[in-house]
């Protein structure tokens, strides 16, 4: 039999958020196209888990579109669907969907795009980081899948009449494991030698790094409120220089590393951080959105712009649903410094956003 899988809203997005930070943040002038993407008759975006781009403008979207759904069989059950890939052209036309009905796709988090334009997808519930090259085609698995998810225990009186307890069949979900098993990551980016950073984020409280070909290096971190302990991981972006900028969730703050995970500085006063983007070039800028909690949309939601060092230059937006406001921002896409895609899960969209 098929079961709607039960999908834990408010513990898989964004929980216990704070006042939004007072300073003296002066207000950035920008637009807001909330109707930027334009989508098929038939096609719907739903909760947007990540939006980036390629060299060439391409837009790509990883969408929570449905419900994903178990099969049970015996003892054993086997999760299914839940989230769609799609790609955009520059001026916003949709192209096609990449990955249809991938094993992989159950809750889309993230969307990254490498610097060879291959597009790398995180999904939370199926703790798997998933790499497509520029074409489309399956390049690169991290993570694991767990082949059987537990089956909830039956009542005593009906254990008793002969039926024995659902317990979770090897390789269900549980605390991660300490080198490439994930437990709900959250977002990837890579450094100038193409080594591989997961934020393994929200289940786990850690920094995975793999090289270029997927093998584990080590990870940093764990539950806690002291320099290099993270409440959670929400999101990551890594310097020219190899520096690890970490979102750590609910501690209010964003964490720099070095590239191998030596605590070297933090930068507070920005809310709530949850989704961070950084542009390259000589004059790099960090883009910090203290996203709104799903269960109050009035509070919070403007996005910091700032200098790596933790200089703030401006804020913009806040939390609605209107344009050039926002909705949970879930990730931010700043290939160019003043014009960005913003994705929302509160508002199932994609908004262009552009600084004047």
């Amino acid at each position: 039999m098929k079961r709607f899988l039960p999908l834990l809203l408010a513990g898989a997005m964004l929980v216990g958020y704070p006042a939004v930070a007072q300073n003296a943040a002066p207000d950035l002038a920008f637009d807001g196209d909330v109707n930027f993407l334009k989508t098929p008759d038939n096609v719907y975006l739903g909760e947007v888990g990540g939006v980036a781009t390629n060299s060439r403008g391409d837009v790509f979207v990883y969408t929570r579109t449905g419900h994903p759904f178990v099969s049970l069989g015996g003892a054993r059950a086997f999760a299914h669907g839940g989230s769609q890939l799609y790609q955009f052209d520059r001026n916003g036309r949709f192209v096609r969907e990449i990955g249809k009905d991938a094993y992989g796709f159950m809750f889309a988090n993230q969307v990254r795009v490498d610097p060879q334009d291959n597009v790398w997808v995180v999904d939370q519930m199926s703790n798997m980081v998933i790499k497509f090259d520029p074409q489309g085609r399956l390049a690169m698995l991290l993570g694991r899948k767990a082949e059987a998810i537990n089956i909830p225990a039956r009542p005593a009186a009906a254990a008793a009449g002969g039926g024995e307890g659902g317990g979770g069949a090897a390789g269900a979900p549980g605390a991660g494991r300490a080198q490439d098993i994930f437990d709900r990551p959250t977002d990837v980016a890579w450094d100038a030698q193409g080594n591989i950073f997961v934020a393994d984020g929200q289940g786990n409280a850690r920094v995975a790094k793999f090289d270029k070909d997927g093998k584990f290096i080590k990870s940093w971190g764990q539950k806690g409120s002291g320099q290099g302990q993270f409440d959670n991981v929400r999101s990551i972006a890594i310097s020219a220089q190899g520096d690890v900028y970490v979102a750590d969730g609910n501690n209010h703050r964003v964490q720099v590393f070095d590239n191998n995970g030596t605590f070297k500085s933090q930068i507070a006063n920005l809310g709530n951080p949850q989704a961070i983007c950084m542009t390259t070039g000589a004059n790099p800028m960090l883009y910090v959105s203290n996203s709104n909690p799903p269960n109050d949309i009035d509070k919070a939601g403007e996005i910091y712009k700032m200098k790596l060092d933790g200089t703030i230059v401006g804020k913009f937006g806040r939390a609605g649903k209107a344009p050039k406001e926002f909705g949970t921002v879930n990730a931010i896409d700043c290939r160019s410094e003043n014009n960005l895609l913003v994705g929302e899960i509160g508002n199932l969209r994609v908004q262009k956003v552009t600084l004047r």
